[in-house]
């Protein structure tokens, strides 16, 4: 497979559409949430990543929670996330975690992390004991783990499989042609690897990608069916939006008729559930999508 170089890469488009203007509205609930996570010392996603949806979610109350510092160890062409040597481990986030969920009355968390190579576990360890700990203060709330691939380490896996999130998340983000320029320090196989083994060990599965960086649709519906293929239960696709001129540019802004043609491909192919659209990322709604493939079981 050859990799990507520069002269592969269209130069960024001039201006977003109107379907990626996001207005984000800072109501009371808002403030609460960002106060809240400062207070405890947390980092979220939703400020790290500069996800678009920030606003909605955390007016609703909810928030993702980036746990193991906000240094990544990893240099991806699409992320907004520090790179660089981390802190060491702080182990009483995982207690902070649960209390934060506790005091935000959350029935669904989202857990996840920045990429901590240094460590011999990947961080298993520490995700294992935040997802504890979230279930052992707050019994009625449920958690997602959204993974990084422990450099293909099973004996890392298992170890947070057997905390038992009530979902195993593990984003793939572009199709296997791009994956070396996106992702240059992950490997494509490697992540298909992990989720195939997440599903054999009991674990409702779900992944996600970006779309606007120069794949082909037919691209898309071969990361549909690879996916299938290893049992992934739910699939989540967003507009790739550049963070910072540093990063990869945008190649192309995909319509929304696209995103919906997409859902309704993967569900066509065996996917439960396709969250399909401009904004979409990984865990937006990501407690609707768990209770649809719940309802769907029974």
């Amino acid at each position: 497979m050859r990799r990507e170089t520069a002269a592969d890469v269209k130069p960024p488009l001039p201006r977003k559409p109107d379907w990626l203007k996001v207005r984000i509205s800072q109501t009371k609930t808002f403030h609460n949430v960002r106060d809240l996570v400062k207070g405890l010392h947390l980092h979220t996603v939703c400020e790290e990543a500069a996800c678009p949806n920030r606003g909605e979610c955390w007016n609703r109350g909810t928030a993702t929670i980036l746990i193991m510092g906000d240094i990544c160890t990893r240099s991806c062409g699409f992320c907004n996330v520090k790179t660089g040597k981390p802190l060491p481990l702080d182990l009483g986030e995982p207690r902070r975690v649960a209390e934060a969920v506790q005091t935000l009355h959350l029935h669904y968390a989202v857990i996840t992390s920045v990429d901590r190579d240094e460590l011999s576990d990947g961080g298993a360890g520490h995700f294992a004991a935040t997802i504890r700990s979230i279930h052992e203060l707050n019994p009625q709330c449920k958690v997602e783990a959204l993974i990084p691939d422990f450099k293909g380490m099973e004996v890392s896996l298992t170890v947070v499989c057997d905390a038992r999130p009530e979902v195993l998340a593990h984003n793939l983000e572009t199709v296997a042609r791009l994956h070396s320029t996106v992702r240059p320090q992950a490997k494509y196989w490697r992540s298909l690897q992990l989720l195939g083994r997440a599903k054999k060990q009991g674990m409702v599965v779900k992944s996600g990608i970006m779309v606007g960086l120069g794949e082909t649709k037919d691209e898309v519906i071969e990361v549909m069916r690879d996916l299938v293929d290893v049992g992934c239960d739910l699939l989540t696709i967003g507009q790739y939006m550049q963070p910072t001129p540093k990063h990869l540019p945008v190649v192309e802004y995909i319509h929304p008729d696209v995103f919906k043609e997409y859902e309704e491909i993967g569900r066509n192919l065996g996917l439960a559930h396709v969250q399909s659209g401009a904004l979409v990322r990984s865990s937006y709604l990501a407690d609707l999508q768990e209770a649809i493939i719940r309802s769907e079981e029974r």
